[in-house]
């Protein structure tokens, strides 16, 4: 039998928690307007409910539940964020559940302690009080109509060591009707063995209620640790949809429900959605402002990805052979990366994907090799740099065109540095008959140089208005020769749709900044030109 035929029908929950969870990961901060667009994201995605804060906890959550159209959502539920209601006081009289209130979301989410530990010596109340804080809450908020997921923190730990307890707090949110009975794996630190016989034996007790799963991912194991609480009996998952998160991270829904639904038959987004994950996981990524580790996934750019010879030769004969599931099925796309062990076939591969009429005997395929030979020897590197390659044969067919002219640009980098910004760029440009100047600011000179040019071009090209260098990578190629040597800048871009990544080699890091600076805005102009001739068929 199918490992997927039991399952091929079941409906799990997505619950996802990027807006508040993710938001707690190091180096993440959403604005209000970021919020408003990931939500729209997470909509179009699929997610059945979208935690987006707690509005009683600082103003920019306040102000994005004023903002938030809810009629807008397509599919998915808002949900407000919240603690129950402190010890020895009512829960109509606790700020924190009236803030909730104001948030006019259909649902609601609430945690409490599970943990005995927990109770006694982190909140400082007795057992038995935590039990009414979870009783109080979850009642208080039913009896004003909203639907109540009550997140049980801690509930692993606090069931490996009282389970009685952590049961007895649980049974004290279903009776006063909780919706939903959210297991937390809090810490991070179960295995999936644990989690799957603590989620079985929960499920056993509570039958008659929803059972969700909620994994942090110290340990490694929260996507793990998730596809084993469902197989357990949870159906509804939580997580973030790239697994920002506080420490280590949250489950990765990204990889989550392609594991469920692709590999084992459950049912969690609409079956078109699928192909919309790698596009939703780069649109977040870049709002997050955090590079999409290239490595991730079913979403990841290196996911698809293969080097060596013999995998690409039998990759091309039978998917398959090193693909686990076909890429197109979450929008991903399949790349063969041109090396020292890849091969003369892999970089005619590549070629064709460009130029599809060429073949191993044309005259323009020995041309590029023959380049891509010369350049690799000078210390290129087109592994990493498609965008670049794809110019380069562009040029050998004569259709790389010249967007702009350069007359000069001069850098310098001011020392002591007295404000935010160490280094400024002047830069002048000629566009066919029209020549500007322009000069830009930035925290070192190849961002100021980056600034300057785009801050130049925008005039000419607005579609450039929507680029951002998310990568820069610098590799002195030969360190011997000290200051002498040569370096390799590998430069990645981005747009809302997609991203690209250019290279440059120079003794001097600034000029080879530079090349790798032009060929990202060459590349993408080059594309939105192709898109135009597409649509009007020219």
């Amino acid at each position: 039998m199918d490992l997927t035929d039991r399952h091929i029908g079941k409906n799990i929950e997505v619950f996802d928690s990027t807006l508040r969870d993710g938001a707690q990961g190091e180096g993440i901060t959403f604005s209000v307007e970021d919020k408003l667009n990931i939500v729209k994201a997470l909509d179009y995605v699929g997610a059945d409910y979208i935690e987006a804060g707690n509005p009683g906890s600082n103003p920019k959550d306040l102000e994005f539940f004023k903002e938030i159209d809810l009629g807008s959502l397509r599919h998915a539920k808002l949900v407000a964020f919240g603690s129950t209601r402190r010890k020895d006081i009512k829960a109509e009289d606790d700020e924190n559940c009236l803030s909730l209130l104001s948030a006019e979301t259909e649902a609601v989410a609430v945690f409490g302690k599970t943990w005995d530990m927990h109770v006694t010596d982190i909140i400082k109340t007795s057992l038995d009080e935590n039990l009414n804080m979870i009783s109080d809450t979850v009642a208080f908020f039913k009896s004003r109509g909203k639907e109540v997921i009550f997140d049980a923190e801690h509930y692993f730990d606090g069931f490996k060591r009282n389970p009685e307890y952590a049961v007895k707090a649980l049974m004290a949110a279903a009776e006063a009707g909780a919706d939903r009975l959210v297991l937390c794996e809090t810490n991070g630190g179960c295995l999936p063995f644990e989690v799957a016989e603590i989620t079985a034996e929960t499920c056993d007790i509570f039958k008659d209620s929803i059972i969700g799963i909620h994994c942090h991912n110290d340990s490694g194991c929260a996507v793990a640790n998730t596809v084993a609480a469902v197989q357990a009996g949870a159906e509804h998952v939580q997580g973030t949809y790239l697994g920002y998160g506080e420490r280590c991270g949250n489950a990765n829904l990204s990889t989550i429900i392609p594991n469920l639904q692709i590999k084992l038959g459950y049912n969690c987004v609409p079956e078109k959605n699928l192909e919309r994950f790698t596009r939703t996981a780069r649109w977040i990524s870049e709002v997050a402002n955090q590079p999409l580790y290239r490595g991730m996934p079913y979403v990841g750019g290196s996911a698809f990805s293969h080097k060596a010879g013999m995998h690409i030769d039998a990759v091309t004969k039978e998917s398959s052979s090193f693909e686990h599931v076909a890429p197109g099925s979450v929008g991903n796309e399949r790349r063969f990366l041109m090396s020292e062990v890849a091969g003369r076939g892999t970089v005619l591969k590549k070629i064709q994907k460009i130029a599809p009429v060429l073949t191993k005997d044309s005259a323009e395929t020995s041309e590029i090799c023959k380049r891509v030979k010369q350049l690799e020897y000078e210390g290129y590197s087109f592994e990493a740099a498609e965008a670049s390659f794809e110019l380069l044969v562009k040029e050998v067919l004569g259709e790389k065109k010249k967007y702009f002219d350069l007359n000069y640009f001069k850098t310098t980098v001011d020392q002591p540095n007295g404000n935010n910004f160490s280094s400024s760029a002047i830069i002048k440009i000629t566009v066919g008959d029209r020549t500007e100047i322009t000069a830009a600011e930035g925290d070192g000179p190849v961002h100021a140089l980056d600034g300057a040019l785009r801050r130049v071009l925008e005039g000419f090209y607005p579609e450039l208005s929507g680029v951002h260098l998310t990568d820069y990578k610098v590799r002195v190629l030969e360190p011997q020769k000290a200051t002498g040597a040569k370096v390799r800048v590998l430069l990645e871009s981005s747009d809302e749709s997609g991203s690209w990544t250019t290279v440059g080699v120079s003794t001097d890091v600034i000029d080879a900044s530079w090349i790798a600076l032009v060929e990202s805005v060459e590349y993408k102009l080059m594309k939105e030109e192709e898109k135009i001739n597409q649509e009007t068929g020219g």
